[in-house]
């Protein structure tokens, strides 16, 4: 029995550090090596100081990688597009694993500058919460049509957004 005890904490030291070993490296990386980790700041890229873009690639564009400003980490994220405009969205923020996992939307309160990375182009943009309006319903149907399974959506989406289950931003241009 000791020996069964030693060989499962044995193992789960192991899984621990490689975890741990895992979220450091990722960390330290131009950008977010993969979906579920947080990546270092950005090191490569072309400042983009155009006009502002032409959004509608981004309505068949599957994720982009954006950087926070507060403490430099970068993040890879689903993208709408809808008249223009793009929005990125923060699901599961009302459910233990969104809370446990889910901490840019909080950090962002502080400073909502980020950095977006679409290729190798990076804009200067900030994050403006939605709480309302009559973009949320398209961009919800939007999100869910291109990432969720499908027949599935998001319930009412007006409501989704205001008891904070999900969390939906417009990237806009730097005021």
């Amino acid at each position: 029995m000791k020996t069964a005890l030693k060989i499962v904490g044995g193992l789960i030291a192991l899984v621990a550090l490689v975890v741990l070993l895992a979220v450091t490296w990722a960390g330290a990386q131009d950008g977010p090596p993969a979906a579920f980790l947080r990546g270092g700041p950005f090191t490569t890229g072309t400042l983009y100081t155009g006009p502002e873009p032409d959004w509608s690639p981004m309505r068949t564009r599957g994720e982009v990688e954006f950087q926070i400003l507060v403490n430099d980490t970068s993040r890879i994220t689903w993208i709408a597009e809808h008249e223009n405009k793009i929005y990125i969205l923060s699901g599961y923020m009302n459910t233990a694993f969104g809370k446990l996992w889910k901490h840019w939307p909080h950090q962002i309160v502080e400073d909502n500058r980020i950095l977006l990375r679409i290729d190798d182009t990076i804009y200067e943009r900030q994050l403006d919460r939605i709480m309302e309006g009559p973009m949320v319903a398209p961009v919800l149907a939007m999100i869910a049509e291109k990432y969720l399974p499908e027949g599935a959506d998001f319930g009412d989406p007006d409501e989704a957004i205001r008891n904070g289950d999900a969390w939906m931003y417009e990237v806009a241009p730097r005021r």
